[in-house]
């Protein structure tokens, strides 16, 4: 059993992975900005006020956490998901024994079969770009972050990623989307939670990115 912390944990994501570590005994913080709004989590969650670009609110919670997962939206401020990155790198270099990191990031930061990330396609929507952008840049906020940092980095498919249900069923790579074999790559946010939780309890990708759809 693991101590989680959920930055995020009233969004699409983060609800679903704290009900999804919540549900496989994990001991669960579920850190908002608004407790007051969130009221559809588990009982048994531990909820409480708490900002991932804040340093005093990281220093609060780190120490008593195994991993911190930040499962944050921020509509198109690119520079939120940076700033978050940024002050979890910042702040764990100071903790002892400091807790892992587990970022639900953008798909749109994988790769595309020519090698480059699908953020930079020309039809990318522009209504996604800054957001995408901001993904990009946490992403290259851990790539640099020093030693005695471990995180890692979740990317969903690129396009087809929606609530749904969950199977407890994926598979995972690295750089570039998991397809099926008629090219698509999909995943439920339900069975995104199951990967994420997966990675929680058994470690394999420290200090990378890794994807996962059916």
């Amino acid at each position: 059993m693991s101590n989680v912390v959920v930055f995020g944990a009233g969004g699409t994501a983060g609800s679903r992975i704290t009900a999804e570590a919540f549900d496989r005994g994990h001991r669960v913080t579920a850190a908002v900005r608004r407790p007051e709004a969130t009221s559809y989590l588990p009982a048994g969650v531990r909820l409480v006020t708490g900002d991932v670009t804040s340093a005093r609110s990281v220093r609060e919670l780190a120490p008593d956490a195994d991993v911190l997962v930040v499962a944050i939206g921020g509509g198109d401020d690119r520079s939120l998901w940076r700033d978050a990155a940024q002050n979890l790198v910042t702040v764990l270099r100071d903790v002892p024994a400091p807790p892992r990191i587990i970022h639900v990031g953008g798909g749109s930061t994988l790769l595309t079969p020519q090698g480059t990330p699908f953020l930079d396609e020309p039809d990318f929507p522009d209504e996604y770009r800054e957001a995408a952008l901001g993904q990009a840049d946490a992403l290259a906020v851990y790539r640099t972050a020093a030693d005695g940092v471990t995180w890692t980095y979740v990317s969903p498919p690129p396009l087809e990623f929606h609530p749904g249900e969950r199977t407890g069923h994926y598979r995972t790579g690295t750089e570039q989307p998991v397809t099926d074999a008629q090219g698509r790559s999909v995943l439920t946010y339900e069975d995104l939670a199951v990967a994420v939780v997966d990675e929680i309890e058994q470690p394999r990708f420290e200090n990378m990115r890794f994807t996962a759809a059916y």
